[in-house]
């Protein structure tokens, strides 16, 4: 994939590229990454298929480039507290559950990236970046002697993670700050038994 802006790029290209990315962003979220094809976002965008194909290789990696911008990493919370961290992440994490993009987008990149391997790597990319603060309150609770020093990171976060995309797309039910409090409270209550 090569870089989207460039510093010292020509405005028209850059105008271009926005162009491209701002209609491949609209149609994931419109259908999903089945959705979109170089020819619909060339039609859309008025862009060549030429000129797309120029700055992004396949498909793919317009992909690659447009789900890359679809929400922002959440910041780390620092309230003092695990219980204040974790209920800050996962009311940001319902926020964005709710959202139509995330809702539209996610599970089609899932999907997708059970059959295409680069679509794969994008969707632990990011993942992983949307995962980096909840990893960070963890290691913040440890130093403040919250949490054991041997709690497993990757099995905590996933805790915490999980209910909330159980209940988006399994259960369907209300995504709301008791849902958010219960699974916090329930957490905290499972570790004090440890």
């Amino acid at each position: 994939m090569k870089e989207s802006n460039s510093p010292h790029e020509d405005k028209r290209v850059q105008r271009s590229k926005n162009a491209i990315l701002a209609v491949t962003y609209k149609l994931l979220t419109e259908a999903g990454i089945a959705g979109v094809s170089i020819d619909e976002v060339s039609r859309r965008s008025g862009v060549s298929k030429t000129t797309i194909y120029r700055h992004w290789t396949s498909r793919s990696a317009l992909l690659m480039d447009a789900c890359s911008k679809i929400g922002s990493v959440p910041v780390t919370p620092d309230t003092g507290t695990l219980k204040g961290d974790i209920t800050e992440l996962a009311t940001g994490l319902v926020q964005q559950l709710k959202s139509a993009r995330w809702a539209a987008v996610l599970p089609s990149i899932i999907d997708a990236a059970e059959r295409d391997p680069e679509l794969a790597q994008l969707h632990a990319k990011l993942h992983a970046g949307q995962m980096v603060p909840y990893f960070a309150v963890v290691e913040q609770a440890k130093k403040r002697g919250e949490l054991a020093p041997g709690t497993n990171v990757s099995e905590f976060v996933a805790s915490i993670v999980a209910p909330f995309f159980y209940r988006r797309w399994f259960t369907r039910q209300p995504l709301d700050g008791a849902f958010v409090n219960g699974v916090v409270d329930g957490l905290l209550t499972q570790l004090k038994r440890k």
